[in-house]
């Protein structure tokens, strides 16, 4: 059976323009610097979120992870969102790998009090020393923060003297949905990650992005966490075709989001924040309880993949391989779930 598969944007693969150019991808060493079509995704990569320069990694954990070793000194201190991916999802990877104490702020879907930012920076003569500020946008939640909020996070930043590492997986979704150029994000931080999978459906990877001397000091870094790969132009040349081709056409899986969304919203029990679908998720909360067991099984045997609710929240991620019609039969099937 072909599925129907909404458990994440993670579960794209390559479309079959990537697959070709996989195929006949020209190859180096990238060990040493000499994968042409690496080097070339990197160059495409850096030029598109106006930074210097930029390194290719296996993935946008890694690229997070990457860039907090880069920054800090073991025992610094991270500021955060207590709701962000690197909290939330990768494992203590920061203090595994860099050394760092994330110090973690209430947020709204990522988004914190400024005041609070501020008062929580370090002074210089204060140890540990604030040595980072992570921001994530879009957030994981599916929700955008506009480019004013980001501003103001920077110029907080600024006077402290503290830089900004943006985890933007998903930022040419932030920059469709706010209907500007991704640069226009990472303007705002001093580095930035974002994956070539997820809804842009490379296979494999993610970029880090920054100055010139940033990615200079990460490339050994990530030799160290095991992200030096050889032939890697099998992998960047997916990646090309995701900059150059899918980063033009999110906007539909944001559509197709707000369609689920508006349909869900319409049975009985079912509660959908339609304000907060800025990009390819739908969050769902079912106002009475649900045998989640049994709409699971529904859910399956209708050939609909789906993760089970958390909390009585349930996420449904568009993606490329989502169309309308499909939307409309996933909705029929909730009702019907729903109402027996």
């Amino acid at each position: 059976m072909k599925y129907i598969d909404l458990r994440s944007d993670t579960v794209t693969w390559p479309t079959l323009e990537m697959r070709q150019a996989m195929a006949r991808a020209e190859v180096g060493d990238d060990g040493y610097g000499d994968d042409p079509t690496v080097n070339r995704l990197e160059k495409m990569a850096a030029e598109k979120l106006g930074k210097e320069a930029a390194l290719f990694v296996p993935s946008g954990t890694m690229g997070n992870q990457l860039a907090i070793f880069t920054h800090i000194q073991r025992g610094e201190e991270v500021i955060t969102a207590e709701d962000n991916h690197i909290v939330m999802h990768e494992a203590g990877a920061a203090a595994v790998i860099a050394g760092a104490q994330l110090r973690c702020l209430k947020a709204d879907k990522g988004r914190v009090d400024l005041c609070e930012l501020e008062r929580t920076i370090r002074k210089t003569h204060e140890v540990p020393k604030t040595g980072l500020i992570c921001l994530e946008n879009a957030h994981s939640s599916g929700v955008v923060h506009d480019l004013d909020y980001m501003r103001r996070v920077k110029e907080i930043a600024d006077r402290h003297q503290v830089p900004i590492h943006l985890d933007g997986a998903r930022i040419f979704n932030a920059a469709a949905c706010l209907r500007v150029d991704a640069a226009e994000i990472a303007a705002y931080a001093d580095s930035v990650m974002f994956c070539l999978s997820k809804g842009l459906c490379a296979p494999v990877g993610s970029i880090l992005a920054g100055t010139a001397d940033f990615i200079r000091r990460a490339r050994p870094k990530r030799k160290i966490m095991g992200g030096s790969m050889r032939q890697a132009g099998v992998l960047a040349a997916a990646g090309i075709i995701a900059l150059e081709k899918m980063t033009l056409r999110l906007h539909e899986d944001h559509e197709r989001a707000v369609q689920l969304a508006s349909l869900l919203s319409r049975i009985p029990g079912v509660e959908t924040a339609l304000e907060d679908v800025h990009i390819n998720m739908v969050f769902i909360r079912f106002r009475c309880p649900v045998d989640t067991d049994a709409l699971m099984q529904r859910l399956k045997s209708n050939g609909i993949l789906a993760n089970p609710p958390e909390d009585g929240v349930m996420r449904l991620v568009t993606h490329y391989y989502i169309d309308s019609d499909m939307v409309k039969k996933v909705a029929d099937v909730f009702r019907n779930a729903l109402e027996q």
